[in-house]
């Protein structure tokens, strides 16, 4: 497996919103075939899934819901190769957006991926709500077929598209929506003791092209305790992202 990770991506800077931590990036992350899929919600819903900590971040005064399947690839502590069955996987998030003072971030719902040691590792490192799941992702000419089936104690939920890119790639352009629900350079969640942590990413500008998908099953919002409206969603595709990410700090 070769590790082809652009690592002149963190001598990329100007574009972000505050400075790189201070302390050496720890990992590696290629984020690949990405279909961002968001919907309007109340916030009173998210408010109430929400760690109080964390501020939810609102657009014109609405807040959003985004499920994003993608592949991951190049998963690796720095310095080390990628690995046969670790650094690839399918991965698929349930998130909103929340800040803490003047930095906002993502919060994650669930986390669905196709193996099972990361879905371990990132338990019991970051709690994190990773669960383990069936996934089957392959290319279709040129669109994405994805399938994901979670069968777990704490719930069970599935998602079956298939999507495409439509058009030109570009750069959000800061202050739209595009910008808000994609440029974002933290997570934000609670530790096994409930205490709230950051935990800080880089990554270039995204290069997002409108898209479109049919979507057979999605009860990714369901499993969560979100129900989403019956609109149509918001599309974007993003053919890669190449990320790193530090060690969580806590907040408090």
């Amino acid at each position: 497996m070769a590790h082809d990770f652009d690592k002149s991506v963190v001598e990329r800077v100007s574009h972000r919103p505050w400075p790189m931590p201070n302390g050496p990036w720890l990992m590696t992350q290629t984020w690949n075939d990405l279909l961002f899929m968001h919907w309007p919600v109340d916030a009173r819903e998210l408010r109430r899934l929400v760690p109080q900590a964390f501020e939810l971040d609102t657009f014109e005064e609405r807040s959003w819901i985004g499920i994003v399947p993608f592949n991951m690839t190049n998963v690796s502590p720095r310095g080390v190769p990628s690995l046969p069955w670790v650094s690839e996987f399918p991965e698929l998030n349930v998130r909103t957006y929340v800040r803490v003072g003047a930095r906002p971030g993502v919060y994650f719902f669930s986390l669905d991926a196709g193996n099972a040691l990361a879905v371990k590792t990132a338990r019991a490192l970051l709690n994190l709500p990773y669960f383990p799941a069936t996934m089957n992702v392959r290319r279709e000419g040129d669109g994405i077929s994805y399938d994901s089936r979670r069968e777990d104690s704490r719930g069970a939920a599935r998602f079956e598209a298939t999507y495409h890119s439509a058009g030109a790639a570009f750069e959000p352009r800061p202050g739209s929506l595009e910008y808000f629900l994609t440029e974002r350079y933290c997570l934000y969640h609670v530790d096994h003791s409930g205490r709230p942590y950051r935990l800080e990413i880089h990554h270039p500008p995204w290069a997002l092209q409108h898209a479109t998908a049919e979507i057979t099953h999605n009860t990714m919002s369901d499993a969560a305790g979100i129900s989403l409206p019956a609109s149509a969603p918001l599309l974007h595709f993003a053919r890669r992202q190449d990320a790193v990410a530090w060690a969580p700090s806590r907040l408090d």
